[in-house]
C-alpha cells in the first residue's frame, strides 16, 4: 500500500511517501481501505517526538479516516462507508489501508464525502466529550472557546449554541467572521486584547490553546466554575483557584460518540468546518501548515 510515514522522529522533512506492507486485522479487528485522513497537532507532535513514546519505524502517522470496509465483519460488510479515529498509542490513517478494532469505527452518513467526514472525526469527539461529559455545559450557561478558528474548538463552538449556551471565542480578526458563523455571540481578538480583562463570569471555559492562555482563563470563571484543557498534556491543568475546577478530557473511542458526532453534522446542527485538502504525498505541507498554528478549520489528505 501507498504511505506517509517517518523512520526517525524530526520536523515535516523526515516524512516520507512510498510503500510499505498491508496491515493484518488481529482478531475482532477489520481491514479499512481509507479514502481520507485528517491532519491533528497530535500528528505533528508525534513526528517530533514531543510524546517520548517509544514506536517501530518506519512509523504512519494518523489518527482519524474515512474509508470503505475491506473485510468481513461482525458489524459491517465489505463495501460499507465508515469512519473512525484510532485509539491511543496507535496510529496509521496516513495510508491506503488501516486495521482498526470494529467496534470503534462507525458508519458514515451517506450525505456526508470521506474528506467531509475525516474532519469532523476526532475534532468532533473530543469537542463532544470535552462539552458534554467533561464540562457537562448547560443550555443558558456562558462559556469561553480558547482558539476558535481552530477544529476542535469551531466544532465546539457549533455544539455549544447547539445546546444553548453564550459562546464567546477568542481568534484573530482575520477570522472572527469564520467563528460568528459557527455561532459565537461574541469574540475576541486574541492579538489586541487580554480576554481576561474584559470576560467575566463564565460557568465553563473550554482550552485548546495551552500556554498562558490556560493559567489566564482561570481568571473569567466565576465561584463554582469549570475549566476542560486539551492542551496541557495528559492530566488536568494546575489551577491557581480553589474555587473552580480543573479538568482534563479523557477522549476515549467507541461507536456511540462517533455516531452522535455524525448525526450532528449530518443533521446540520453543527456546520462543516472550513476544509483545506492536500494529496497524501503532500503531508509534510500540511504539517507545516498544521504546525504554524495560524489554520481555520480542518486540514484533510486525500488518500484515494
Amino acid at each position: 500500500m501507498k504511505a506517509c510515514f517517518f523512520r526517525r522522529y524530526g520536523g515535516p522533512e523526515v516524512l516520507e511517501y512510498g510503500e510499505l506492507p498491508d496491515p493484518s486485522p488481529r482478531a475482532g479487528e477489520v481491514l479499512v481501505e481509507i479514502h481520507a485522513a485528517s491532519v491533528n497537532a497530535a500528528d505533528w507532535k508525534m513526528r517530533g517526538g514531543q510524546y517520548g513514546a517509544a514506536v517501530a519505524f518506519p512509523h504512519v502517522p494518523g489518527r482519524d479516516f474515512s474509508g470503505v470496509i475491506v473485510s468481513s465483519a461482525a458489524h459491517f460488510k465489505p463495501g460499507d462507508a465508515v469512519f473512525g479515529v484510532c485509539e491511543v498509542p496507535r496510529e496509521g490513517a496516513y495510508a491506503e489501508k488501516i486495521a482498526i478494532r470494529e467496534s470503534i469505527v462507525a458508519a458514515k452518513p451517506a450525505k456526508l464525502t470521506h474528506v467531509q467526514c475525516a474532519a469532523i472525526a476526532l475534532t468532533g469527539l473530543t469537542a463532544l466529550i470535552s462539552l458534554d461529559d467533561t464540562l457537562k455545559l448547560k443550555r443558558g450557561e456562558t462559556i469561553l472557546i480558547q482558539g476558535g478558528a481552530g477544529g476542535v474548538a469551531g466544532f465546539a463552538i457549533a455544539l455549544a449554541k447547539h445546546i444553548g449556551a453564550r459562546v464567546i471565542t477568542t481568534a484573530s480578526a482575520d477570522n472572527h467572521d469564520y467563528v460568528r458563523k459557527l455561532g459565537a455571540d461574541e469574540v475576541i481578538d486574541h492579538r489586541a486584547q487580554d480576554f481576561s480583562q474584559v470576560v467575566k463570569n463564565c460557568d465553563a471555559v473550554f482550552d485548546t490553546v495551552g500556554g498562558d492562555v490556560t493559567t489566564r482563563s482561570f481568571a473569567v470563571l466565576k465561584p463554582g466554575g469549570r475549566l476542560a484543557s486539551i492542551a496541557v498534556g495528559g492530566g488536568a491543568p494546575a489551577s491557581p483557584r480553589a474555587d473552580v475546577q480543573s479538568l482534563r478530557p479523557k477522549v476515549d473511542r467507541d461507536r456511540p460518540h462517533l455516531d452522535r458526532v455524525a448525526a450532528l453534522v449530518a443533521q446540520g446542527a453543527v456546520p462543516l468546518p472550513q476544509i483545506t485538502e492536500y494529496p497524501l504525498a503532500k503531508a509534510a505541507e500540511a504539517h507545516r501548515v498544521s504546525e504554524a498554528r495560524h489554520l481555520r478549520g480542518k486540514l484533510v489528505l486525500r488518500v484515494r
